[in-house]
């Protein structure tokens, strides 16, 4: 299985990217996905997570302006980021995560420019 992350760029603070992580397989719909950054010299943390019913969670830093979703016969997930920030900015990856595996994507950048 590969993940493939895209979309990410350079924006100005206030703008919208929206990354896309396709999947080689069909394992989006069977598994928890998950976006998840990583700033210079910080650790990588959890963004948003969806789980196979569909449930939810954001980190509370952009909860309210990113949206994570998933299109099951693209075998695509993606994240709608609105309102970014320069904080924002970091290598974005995506993840596939189930019973007997946790798959990662290559990095996508994101650089918010205030």
């Amino acid at each position: 299985v590969q993940l493939q992350a895209s979309g990410g760029g350079l924006v100005q603070a206030g703008e919208s990217l929206r990354l896309s992580c396709a999947a080689s397989g069909s394992i989006v719909s069977s598994s928890g996905m998950g976006w998840y950054r990583q700033a210079p010299g910080k650790q990588r943390e959890m963004v948003a997570v969806l789980t196979t019913v569909g449930s939810t969670n954001y980190a509370s830093s952009v909860k309210g302006r990113f949206t994570i979703s998933r299109d099951n016969a693209k075998n695509t997930v993606y994240l709608q980021m609105n309102s970014l920030k320069p904080e924002d900015t970091a290598v974005y990856y995506c993840n596939a995560i189930g019973r007997g595996y946790s798959w990662w994507g290559q990095g996508t950048q994101v650089t918010v420019s205030s």
